[in-house]
């Protein structure tokens, strides 16, 4: 693979390398690999986004998750007031302009979900999605911006609205019915976030959004692989029931990815790692303690999937779901050069992102 500035140049036989290489590479009998995308980073390195929306935070939750090959990344800002959602949308941008690695847009994980289905978000700062909050969540000038919301709680013209300004839409904490949900999706839902969790479940007669998100064959979803989001069985049904494209790992990571503390604050509560869990004081669950490497590892086990299969959930797909296929999540002229270096027992040697060894 040849590498010109920020993309790859070219994938060629080794005979056919031009003699003025100035730096060489080597495999060694390892594997080169696109860089993983994870479309819901909280946070990492010890960082919680939404305690620190600035791009020194961007910059340390990048470098905790690249140990795992994250190269690409969606920094999520949980539910918060509009003036944090600015501050969030401001620093993205910036740290976009400055080029800071693996910044890809920003996750606005609501606030304009259903209590109902509330998970470790904090009800009081829901609302629903009026023009201000519009305006907040297509205001990001460069980049992706991905919006998680309960369709329920809001028009099909204000999905139609945000998809028209290049928002990308997902379905989530939501009491949606299947068909509220499907409506959704004829709206201009493309997603579903973190699938079986917090979203109304599968049933015989009601199928719910579950059951929306898994029948649908033009959408995709999220789906966290720790074993604790959903069992492993439930993780393969999911993954059986969509066409291939259709199910991208995420992790939802916090600040304990990447760092020694094992204990942070979200909404003026303690959660607490616990054997691969983040727990607050009740025992529920609030985001992961997930990387993006373990959860390919999982996936495999989980499903039985070929193993580069799971590696396409963390790369080509989420490239897909964002609308970046030829720039990201491959190994092919043109694209971004964000890609890993693994050993012969797959674990991870070096990285890059944009052609920078990383």
């Amino acid at each position: 693979m040849l590498i010109a500035g920020e993309r790859i140049a070219a994938v060629v036989e080794q005979q056919q390398l031009p003699a003025n290489i100035p730096e060489i590479y080597d495999l060694k009998g390892g594997t080169l690999l696109p860089g993983f995308i994870d479309l819901q980073v909280n946070g990492g390195g010890g960082v919680l986004f939404n305690a620190a929306p600035t791009v020194e935070s961007l910059r340390s939750i990048g470098a905790a998750h690249r140990q795992f090959g994250t190269t690409g990344f969606l920094p999520t800002l949980i539910t918060d007031s509009f003036a944090v959602m600015r501050q969030a949308v401001a620093a993205v941008e910036q740290a976009i302009l400055e080029g800071v690695p693996g910044v890809l847009g920003i996750h606005l994980e609501g606030p304009f979900l259903n209590p109902l289905r509330k998970g470790a978000h904090d009800a009081g700062k829901f609302c629903l999605l009026d023009q201000e909050g519009f305006e907040i969540v297509t205001s990001l000038a460069a980049g992706k911006t991905l919006v998680t919301l309960a369709p329920e709680l809001t028009s099909t013209d204000m999905i139609r609205r945000l998809v028209a300004q290049g928002v990308i839409v997902c379905a989530g904490h939501s009491a949606a019915t299947y068909e509220q949900a499907r409506d959704a999706i004829v709206a201009g839902v493309s997603g579903f976030t973190h699938v079986y969790n917090a979203m109304t479940p599968l049933q015989s007669r009601e199928p719910g959004m579950v059951g929306a998100a898994l029948a649908d064959s033009d959408t995709w979803f999220g789906i966290i692989a720790d074993g604790h989001h959903c069992h492993p069985a439930a993780f393969r049904i999911a993954v059986a029931a969509k066409q291939a494209g259709g199910a991208v790992l995420v992790t939802d990571a916090m600040p304990t990815v990447g760092a020694q503390d094992a204990a942070f604050v979200l909404n003026d509560e303690t959660l607490v790692a616990r054997e691969g869990r983040i727990v607050n004081a009740a025992g529920m669950l609030a985001g992961s303690d997930l990387d993006m490497l373990s959860a390919v590892n999982n996936a495999t086990a989980f499903a039985g999937l070929d193993w580069f299969e799971a590696v396409r959930m963390a790369t080509s797909y989420p490239a897909r779901a964002l609308g970046l296929e030829g720039e990201v999540g491959a190994i092919k002229a043109g694209c971004r050069a964000s890609v890993l270096a693994l050993d012969g027992a797959r674990r991870i040697r070096a990285s890059w992102i944009d052609g920078v060894r990383v």
